[in-house]
């Protein structure tokens, strides 16, 4: 009895995540989804007792997160259960909702027809000027977005949305993409080579590395600092940053990276700051805002540094008081689940010294001590 409960137990636990997944699908067959999705609509309509059902969307709140803890991989991430909320038509607060989910995949479709791919900030502006009485912000369309990959259960990217990518990579690695000539990342300067948005491009580009490390780095001014001292010749490595909170590209860029290159550790370099660990943990584990698609890109990342232990090495002054925003991503990450003990305490220690240490308080060292530093913790195994 006891091996039938836990085999049921198993299978619900994968039926869950599976009904939580967006799929990747070519654009004959999203716009197939699509079409089923008004075809249902439309039957509705027509029938002898019309009436306009919810859409029933998957939960994409915290309370809805389910946790894979990574048993036959490495990996573990965060995914939504079954879950759902409902966006009724004839409910005031959530008409406007449930039209703006139809008008979005409208122009996915004819996206889709025309074989473009737009960002989501280009299709807010299609959308504000077709549209105007439902569309009225970023965030509106966004969270639209989201609804739809929630509806279809399929990526963004299977809609023709592309991801805007403010992501770089300089370093041991050269990429070819299709058709193109390969790209030494040693040899694109200071500014690195800009990740595309394309995630088909990313997809299809082959990958040639001699590095040993992937170093993630929350801000362009330290990642721009490494690459102008050349550091990745010292240390063999390839350099990435999203410019602070990572962005869809970036991640896919990191994950086809650790896949590609199973064997290279991929460490992260932020702030000693609750946003900085934020960052970490999204590109480790994903997040919640991601929906239906926050697995697809979980990585093995380690945390190399800022860290408690280095606080030593930074002179008093150079600490600074946590801020209000500090405080409430700080509660926000000891709620989590997926939090480890050892990230646990360094956030611990952070609410209870009330202070943060940003990457920069390093340079009282010299400009050139940031790679000695990261040498030093490669060298040292000082990463979590």
């Amino acid at each position: 009895m006891e091996e039938s409960s836990g085999g049921i137990s198993s299978m619900k636990f994968f039926s869950d995540q599976h009904l939580s997944y967006a799929d990747i699908l070519l654009p004959h067959e999203a716009r197939a989804r699509i079409e089923v999705s008004v075809l249902n609509l439309l039957r509705i309509l027509n029938s002898p007792d019309p009436a306009i059902s919810d859409l029933s969307l998957i939960n994409r709140k915290r309370s809805n997160s389910c946790i894979n803890q990574g048993v036959l991989t490495d990996v573990s991430y965060i995914f939504l259960s079954t879950s759902f909320t409902k966006t009724s038509l004839t409910n005031a607060k959530t008409a406007k909702a449930f039209v703006r989910v139809w008008k979005v995949m409208e122009m996915c479709f004819q996206i889709l027809l025309q074989e473009k791919r737009v960002t989501q900030r280009e299709l807010f502006y299609k959308l504000l000027c077709d549209s105007p009485d439902y569309f009225s912000s970023q965030i509106e369309v966004n969270r639209t977005v989201q609804d739809v990959v929630a509806l279809l259960r399929c990526s963004r990217y299977s809609l023709g949305i592309m991801a805007s990518s403010r992501g770089l990579v300089a370093g041991r690695l050269f990429l070819q993409e299709p058709g193109k000539e390969a790209v030494d990342c040693s040899a694109c300067g200071s500014s690195g080579f800009a990740i595309t948005g394309d995630l088909n491009l990313l997809d299809n580009t082959i990958m040639r590395s001699d590095a040993r490390y992937i170093i993630i780095v929350e801000k362009h001014a330290i990642f721009h600092r490494l690459v102008e001292d050349r550091v990745f010749n010292h240390i063999p490595c390839v350099f990435i940053t999203a410019k602070g909170y990572p962005d869809i590209a970036t991640r896919f860029f990191v994950h086809r990276m650790s896949t590609t290159f199973p064997d290279l550790p991929i460490l992260a370099l932020v702030d000693w700051n609750p946003p900085g660990l934020a960052i970490l943990c999204t590109f480790k584990f994903g997040s919640i805002g991601m929906g239906l698609e926050a697995y697809r890109y979980a990585c093995n990342v380690k945390w190399i540094g800022l860290r408690g232990d280095d606080l030593n090495l930074i002179p008093e002054e150079s600490l600074v008081p946590l801020k209000p925003k500090d405080s409430q991503i700080a509660k926000s990450l000891l709620s989590s689940k997926i939090l480890q003990d050892n990230y646990r305490d360094e956030l611990s220690l952070m609410v209870q010294t009330g202070k943060r240490a940003e990457i920069e308080a390093l340079y009282c060292h010299g400009y050139d001590y940031l790679g000695k530093y990261i040498a030093t913790k490669i060298v040292q195994g000082k990463y979590i």
